[in-house]
C-alpha cells in the first residue's frame, strides 16, 4: 500500500468524481484510476459503487476513508514539523481568500506581510466563503479570510472586522430615493448575485425565502466590479459587503430595514500542527489588528 494510493483515494471520495480528483492533484485521470483499482486489490474490498453517474462510498469504503483521514493529516503535520527544523528560514502559506475580501481586504495585509517576511512563499486559492471554510476543515488550506458568522467549532477565528451587507441599486432608480430596503421592496426586481458557496448569497437568499418571495437572479458573478458595472448600468441590484461599495458612480448603498452583520475574520483549522511559517501570519495580523484598534466585537 502507497501513500499516493491512499491520496488519490481520499480526493476521489472528497469530490465524488476521478476527473475532478485528477485535476486537483494535476496528475492523469489513469493514473487515479489504477490506483485506486490495486488499492481495493490490496484490500479485497469494494472502495466504490461505480453504479451511479457520481462516485459513492461503500460501507467499506467510509470505514477506510474515516480511519486514513487522521493517518494522512497526522503525516502531513510531522512533514511541517520536520521541515520547520530543516529550514527555518524558508516556508508556505495557502490562504483562501472570497473575490470580495481578495480585492479590498487581503492586499493591505499581504503587502506589509511580504515586506516583512519576504522569504515566505505565500499561495493565494480565491474561492467562495463557504467553499474555503469547507476546504480549511478538509486540510486544503492553512488560513482563509473569510465571513466567519456561523463557522464550524472546528477551526480557529480571528475577527477582523464587522461588516454590513448592504443593497446597491441603480442611482436612477425609485429604489434610491428611499432610506432602507425591504425584501418586499425588491420582489419584483432583477438580481445580480454571487455565485453558489457565497455566505452573503444564502444570507439573501434565506431571507427572500421567509418573504415567500422567490427571487428573479438575471447573472452572477464572483467579481465584485462586474456586479458593480451591472447594478450600474441598470441591469438589476445587488447585495455586496459595505466595504467594497464606497464612492461607486451610478450606484446608491442602502442598508437593508432588518440590518444583517457578518463577521469578517482570520480562520484556520483547530487542533492541527501550526508550522512557523503560518505562526508568523497569525502573529502578524493580531499586531495588524492591535495598532489599528479594529473593532472585533
Amino acid at each position: 500500500m502507497e501513500l499516493r494510493q491512499l491520496e488519490y483515494f481520499q480526493m476521489a471520495s472528497r469530490l465524488r468524481n476521478i476527473t475532478r480528483a485528477a485535476e486537483r492533484l494535476k496528475v492523469s485521470q489513469p493514473n487515479i484510476t489504477v490506483a485506486i483499482k490495486k488499492l481495493e486489490a490490496e484490500l479485497g474490498i469494494q472502495l466504490f459503487d461505480r453504479s451511479q453517474k457520481q462516485l459513492s462510498l461503500t460501507p467499506e469504503g467510509a470505514v477506510f476513508l474515516n480511519r486514513i483521514e487522521l493517518a494522512l493529516r497526522n503525516i502531513q503535520d510531522a512533514v511541517l514539523e520536520v521541515n520547520d527544523y530543516k529550514q527555518l528560514q524558508k516556508g508556505t502559506i495557502k490562504i483562501g481568500i472570497p473575490p470580495m475580501m481578495g480585492a479590498y481586504l487581503f492586499p493591505k495585509i499581504f503587502s506589509s506581510f511580504q515586506r516583512r517576511y519576504s522569504h515566505l512563499d505565500i499561495f493565494l486559492h480565491e474561492e467562495a466563503s463557504v467553499s474555503i471554510r469547507e476546504q480549511l476543515e478538509r486540510d486544503e488550506l492553512d488560513f482563509g479570510i473569510v465571513i466567519i458568522s456561523g463557522a464550524s467549532p472546528n477551526l480557529q477565528l480571528l475577527p477582523m472586522s464587522r461588516n454590513q451587507i448592504v443593497c446597491c441599486v441603480p442611482s436612477n432608480s425609485p429604489l434610491a430615493k428611499q432610506r432602507s430596503v425591504s425584501m418586499e421592496d425588491i420582489a419584483e426586481t432583477n438580481l445580480v448575485m454571487l455565485k453558489e458557496g457565497s455566505f452573503l448569497r444564502q444570507a439573501i437568499l434565506n431571507r427572500l425565502k421567509k418573504a415567500n418571495i422567490k427571487p428573479n437572479i438575471v447573472l452572477e458573478s464572483n467579481q465584485v466590479l462586474t456586479l458593480k458595472g451591472l447594478v450600474a448600468n441598470g441591469v438589476g441590484i445587488a447585495f455586496l459587503l459595505d466595504m467594497v461599495t464606497e464612492d461607486t458612480p451610478g450606484i446608491t448603498v442602502l442598508p437593508l430595514e432588518d440590518p444583517i452583520f457578518v463577521d469578517v475574520g482570520l480562520a484556520w483549522k483547530k487542533d492541527r500542527y501550526i508550522s512557523k511559517a503560518a505562526q508568523s501570519f497569525i502573529d502578524f495580523c493580531r499586531e495588524t489588528l492591535k495598532a489599528h484598534h479594529t473593532p472585533a466585537e
